[in-house]
């Protein structure tokens, strides 16, 4: 069985900073591509930021220059430090990543953690 718990959400004011982590476990072999995804209230789920096993990076337009992914390959976390933030970067942040097991590659989610921006 494989987790990802998310964690460090919350509310914050405009132009505040935050830091997301997200924690894989359980009979992992190895993780390829992980990313963060957002969703707001009334629109669908969209790509914030990706990061490969060897470190390449890819980042939605309306964060470039915000907001930075990371990854520590050896505690199997992922990382998004998001700077300047802004009120529409309101919305529920999950983490993603594809994960090898002993029995094949899939897709896992976390749970979601929620980040507000508001005055």
């Amino acid at each position: 069985q494989v987790q990802l718990v998310e964690s460090g959400g919350g509310l914050v004011q405009p132009g505040e900073s935050l830091r997301l982590s997200c924690a894989a476990s359980g009979r992992i072999l190895k993780i390829n591509a992980m990313g963060w995804y957002r969703q707001a209230p009334g629109k669908e789920r969209e790509l914030v930021a990706s990061i490969t096993s060897g470190g390449t990076t890819n980042y939605a337009d309306s964060v470039k220059g915000r907001f930075t992914i990371s990854r520590d390959n050896a505690k199997n976390m992922e990382y998004l430090e998001m700077n300047s933030l802004k009120p529409e970067d309101t919305a529920v942040y999950y983490c993603n990543a594809r994960i090898i097991l002993y029995s094949g590659i899939d897709d896992y989610w976390g749970q979601g953690t929620q980040v507000t921006v508001s005055s």
